[in-house]
């Protein structure tokens, strides 16, 4: 791998991350105001499943257009890779679960898991019309 490989996957991995705590701080913030005015947090994680399911249609929308090697590379694992969050999401449901809301923590795992792979076919298949 080239140093300006290396270099543009580090900026664009920045640039991600930085998107990611913009719209999961966004959605957490709205989340929480609307279900329980005062709290810090929302009871539910809405910013981290906005972040993944944005993510995963965003990657499968770059597979259906196909682009090849270094773009593929850059924008999936250095800009998407960065953007989306399995560890967040872990931690959050276990956080439900340890909280005693294991409902909300099996709703958080089923709800990801479905609409993230619906959100990825809708991607793959918008990008393959465009």
């Amino acid at each position: 791998m080239s140093a300006a490989m290396l270099l543009a996957v580090g900026l664009l991995g920045g640039a991600g991350s930085v998107a990611r705590w913009l719209l999961d701080r966004a959605v957490t913030h709205r989340a929480a105001h609307h279900t329980c005015p005062g709290r810090r947090r929302p009871v539910f994680p809405a910013g981290t499943l906005a972040v993944n399911l944005s993510g995963t249609l965003l990657l499968g929308l770059l597979v259906g257009v196909a682009p090849g090697g270094d773009a593929l590379r850059l924008l999936g694992v250095g800009l998407l890779g960065s953007y989306t969050t399995f560890s967040t999401w872990m931690l959050e449901t276990e956080r439900l679960a340890a909280g005693g809301r294991r409902l909300a923590a099996a709703a958080n795992i089923a709800i990801s898991l479905v609409l993230g792979l619906l959100a990825v076919w809708v991607g793959r298949e918008l990008g393959r019309v465009l």
